[in-house]
């Protein structure tokens, strides 16, 4: 069954995540008081809706404790409406509330409302970014946890023909190769140990962040 998704906020966080999540087959209602934004949405989303998600009466129509995911992606113009969003969407028993803060401040909020998980996408984008603009081998990377990044990197020239036992990267850079993208269309390889890596591989490897500069430069 299809995840069952509710964005609250069309801005360009919201209207990207409603149709990425669409396209990986999530049933998403997007919702925004902006009609043209909901027009927008409406081509792509299961459902959209023009409505105010402050109000508690309009709000409760949207069933949010029978959505898999609540997302409250209010947008930077309005703090307020997003923190009494969160809490409306808590308190009518939504399983998993997702909030968007802006700042600490506002992250401090939110989280002190309910919000399960509180999220600030240009800080992430930003941290994100910087690590491509560092290290030109890495093509995405994305936080796990403390200091533990999933990270798909394009392998060093000092890597080609050389296999995964040959370079011993666990031993040597307390970097996990979990997976090896290759070809054109690219399929994800489970790794081979012995299988020499070839020029237009990309690893996906889990290790902290230290360890990425450390792999692509004592190579």
């Amino acid at each position: 069954m299809s995840q069952q998704v509710l964005i609250i906020g069309l801005g360009q966080f919201g209207m990207s995540l409603a149709r990425t999540l669409s396209e990986k087959g999530a049933e998403v209602l997007a919702v925004d008081r902006d009609k043209p934004l909901v027009e927008e949405a409406a081509a792509f989303v299961t459902e959209a809706l023009a409505l105010d998600a402050t109000d508690e009466i309009e709000l409760a129509r949207l069933q949010p404790a029978r959505r898999d995911c609540a997302v409250c992606a209010i947008g930077d113009d309005s703090k307020e409406a997003s923190i009494i969003c969160t809490a409306l969407l808590r308190q009518m028993g939504s399983p998993w509330v997702i909030g968007r803060a802006n700042n600490p401040m506002h992250r401090r909020i939110l989280q002190l409302v309910g919000a399960h998980l509180v999220v600030n996408p240009e800080e992430e984008f930003g941290r994100r970014f910087a690590n491509r603009l560092i290290n030109r081998h890495v093509i995405s990377d994305m936080p796990l946890g403390e200091d533990l990044h999933l990270t798909e990197l394009a392998i060093p020239p000092a890597m080609i023909g050389r296999s995964l036992v040959e370079l011993a990267l666990p031993k040597r850079f307390g970097v996990m190769v979990v997976a090896i993208r290759r070809g054109a269309p690219s399929r994800v390889l489970q790794p081979s140990p012995h299988q020499p890596l070839e020029a237009d591989d990309r690893l996906i490897i889990v290790s902290s962040e230290a360890a990425i500069h450390q792999l692509t430069g004592g190579l």
